[in-house]
Order: structure tokens, then sequence, then C-alpha cells
């Protein structure tokens, strides 16, 4: 059973702003690093952020870097990403996902082991 569930996605103009959520149990928050890919069906899935549980620090592919912004919520158990000057081009099903925070790389989606259902992105030009 999914573990994660996404939600914010939906359709917005260029240059907008959306923000998504996810919403993980006790379990998965506390102990992995979490992680943002998208994925179109032309495309092979793309790391978007992550961010680690030890301490904190942000990853970010030049794509993205200066306009998301991924957060973690302790309080609530979430993960958050902050989408500004959003481009077409960032259209896709962007998915939540966790992993274990060990040292290796975070941009590797197969190390994540547990993910969510998908939100859909839409940025209409």
């Amino acid at each position: 059973q999914a573990q994660l569930v996404e939600s914010g996605g939906g359709l917005v103009q260029a240059g907008g702003s959306l923000r998504l959520s996810c919403a993980a149990s006790t379990r998965t928050f506390s102990s992995y690093a979490m992680g943002w890919f998208r994925q179109t069906p032309a495309k092979e899935r793309e790391f978007v952020a992550a961010i680690r549980r030890n301490d904190g620090s942000t990853n970010y592919p030049d794509s993205v870097k200066g306009r998301f912004t991924i957060s973690r919520d302790n309080a609530k158990n979430t993960v958050h990403l902050q989408m500004n000057s959003l481009k077409p081009e960032d259209t896709a099903v962007y998915y939540c996902a966790a992993r274990r925070d060990l040292a290796a790389s975070l941009r590797n989606y197969a190390l994540y082991n547990e993910w969510g259902q998908g939100t859909q992105v839409t940025v209409s030009s």
C-alpha cells in the first residue's frame, strides 16, 4: 500500500508558482531522505530535488536550481516542493520518493524504494 501521498499539482501559466506537498508515514519521514522526480511519457524519470535527513542539506539539478525549493515539515511528516518561475518545460507528472539516508548520490531514482502516486503539473505558455 502507498506510503506517500502527493498533492498540489494543477494548471498554471508560465511564470507562475505551485507548491507540491507529500505526506509520509512517521517511519518513512523520520528515517529517510526525501526526493522529488518528474516524468513524461516520452522521457526518462528526471531528478528534481532532494533533502537529507541527517543534516537537511538539499540538492537540485541545474534545470530547476534557483526556481524550486524543497523543504521538510517535521511536525506534519510532510515534504514540500515550492516551484516558482514555472516554464512549459516543467510540465510533467511529479513523484515524491523516499530512501534510506546513505552517503550515496540522491539523484539516482533506482536507490529510492518508496514512491507516491504522482501529481500532474501543467504549465501553459
